[in-house]
């Protein structure tokens, strides 16, 4: 089972609230989630707590785990700031035991992409079986994969996010390319963070592709039963055009 493809990326959790500040159109959805299926809620790869935060805003409660601990130093600092109470655990989610069950578990913003091999994958979904209630629901947001985005030319640079630097140094610009491995599935993304008058940072960020029956299939046979699969966050049924794959599951009996 290879390492996790988490630290080298978020490096940072200022930067990456930063980064990623207007991504806010999936917390309506899993507000809604939340009220249907109930809490207590664990969120995986929870970062810097830009869902579990805003969860527990709203009165549920909620657990964040994540394998980074800059991530969720932030995540803690950011918390005690907006006055909500959060359980923060640091552990790796192919892994982790908590001895408690959940009436609802996040896997929120694409973050299965980090989880490369098979026993990666099944390591994960197995722990995620183990600590679900009976009758409690499993929610995985991932991407409807796009074979135009994949054969992009990698010779160019795309842009990403430009956002002010959290220690003042200025601008930062951030870029990115790509070349898909079609054999193995993975996307090697790299992206720039360019920061005025200073060297170009470069990270790696290697996306595991999951197709759509594929995906079905994995959650199939290992115990997992879907009751509905959205294509976006309003919940329209899922299609071949839709952005996202959004599957809610329950744990076979």
């Amino acid at each position: 089972m290879k390492s996790a493809d988490s630290e080298r990326l978020y490096h940072d959790g200022r930067h990456y609230d930063l980064q990623f500040k207007d991504h806010t159109c999936d917390i309506p959805f899993y507000l809604r989630q939340v009220r249907k299926y109930g809490e207590p809620v664990l969120e995986l790869a929870c970062g810097t707590g830009r869902m579990a935060i805003p969860l527990a805003e709203e009165g549920f409660q909620v657990v964040g785990l994540d394998v980074s601990t800059s991530m969720l130093s932030e995540a803690r600092r950011k918390a005690v700031e907006r006055k909500v109470q959060i359980e923060w655990v640091e552990a790796d989610c192919r892994s982790f035991r908590l001895n408690r069950k959940f009436k609802l578990i996040l896997f929120p913003f694409t973050t299965i992409a980090l989880l490369h091999d098979l026993e990666s994958v099944e390591a994960c979904l197995a722990c995620v079986s183990n600590h679900l209630r009976d009758g409690g629901a499993f929610i995985l947001d991932y991407l409807n994969p796009r074979v135009d985005y994949f054969l992009r030319d990698p010779t160019k640079r795309y842009p990403v996010a430009e956002y002010p630097d959290p220690d003042g140094k200025g601008q930062v610009v951030v870029t990115e390319n790509n070349i898909y491995d079609a054999a193995h599935q993975i996307n090697h993304v790299k992206w720039y963070y360019k920061i005025d008058g200073q060297a170009e940072i470069v990270e790696d960020l290697d996306m595991r592709i999951f197709y759509p029956q594929e995906l079905d299939a994995l959650l199939h046979y290992n115990g997992f039963t879907i009751e509905a699969k959205f294509g976006s966050y309003d919940e329209t049924p899922f299609e071949s055009s839709s952005a996202k794959q959004l599957i809610v599951c329950h744990r076979r009996k």
